[in-house]
């Protein structure tokens, strides 16, 4: 489950890198990695999560995604 997490975090890393370099998102790679990411970014779009032209929306995603991961680990391992 760890692992998991852990890889779709980098991929939630690598689309916001993407946003650095123009039309990224427009390329196969970046059309792929958009389909994997936001469905679940879309979640953070109603938090105002913009602080001028710096966008918050995947480091809260990445910190929610790790925290619920550790929490469903450790009720888990509370009920084995």
């Amino acid at each position: 489950m760890y692992n998991g997490v852990r890889i779709y975090s980098g991929i939630l890393i690598i689309y916001a890198l993407l946003s650095w370099f123009p039309g990224a998102y427009d390329s196969l790679l970046g059309r792929l990695i958009a389909g994997i990411c936001e469905p679940y970014l879309r979640l953070f779009d109603r938090l105002n999560l913009r602080i001028g032209m710096i966008g918050f929306n995947v480091m809260i995603a990445i910190i929610v995604l790790n925290l619920a991961a550790e929490v469903l680990g450790k009720i888990l391992l509370s009920i084995m």
